[in-house]
């Protein structure tokens, strides 16, 4: 019982954290905060369908296609109990970032994004939440293929 508290407590504990800062800077940025720099503005952007603007046309029904998707994660996760404890923190940033972007598209109308990569190249412009989600799955994917590899001895 106190193990799965702990775990529970690890998940809680990411989730809340990356929900609330990419909430944070949301707020900031929904009240002007603005600035800019030779690589990256920080500037407001509504973002009414998900990755590049995709599926914008379906903007009022992306909100329960993403709930939806959080609930699917969230059910195959409890259903596979030893994948998701051994990812728990990559799990919790990715669900917290995931449920805060939810958050903005029943507040909003879409996702608020704010950072604008311009050096070099123009990148999309992107939120903490979706920083997050890339982190998580960057961490599952080094725990799954190289981690589990090595200690299982089939790294080469």
């Amino acid at each position: 019982m106190l193990k799965k508290l702990k775990f529970v407590g690890i998940f809680l504990s990411f989730f809340i954290l990356v929900f609330l800062l990419d909430q944070g800077v949301k707020i900031l940025t929904l009240n002007g905060l603005r600035y800019e720099s030779e690589f990256l503005d920080l500037t407001y952007v509504l973002n009414t369908g998900v990755a590049f603007s995709m599926l914008s046309f379906l903007e009022h029904y992306l909100k329960y296609l993403h709930l939806a998707l959080l609930l699917c994660i969230f059910a195959y996760l409890l259903w596979q109990k030893k994948f998701f404890k051994e990812h728990i923190i990559a799990f919790g940033i990715m669900l917290g970032a995931g449920s805060s972007n939810l958050l903005d598209r029943f507040i909003h109308g879409g996702v608020v994004d704010m950072f604008f990569w311009h050096k070099w190249f123009n990148f999309a412009i992107f939120n903490v939440a979706d920083v997050m989600i890339n982190i998580s799955v960057v961490l599952i994917l080094i725990q799954e293929f190289f981690i589990k590899r090595k200690k299982n001895g089939n790294f080469e």
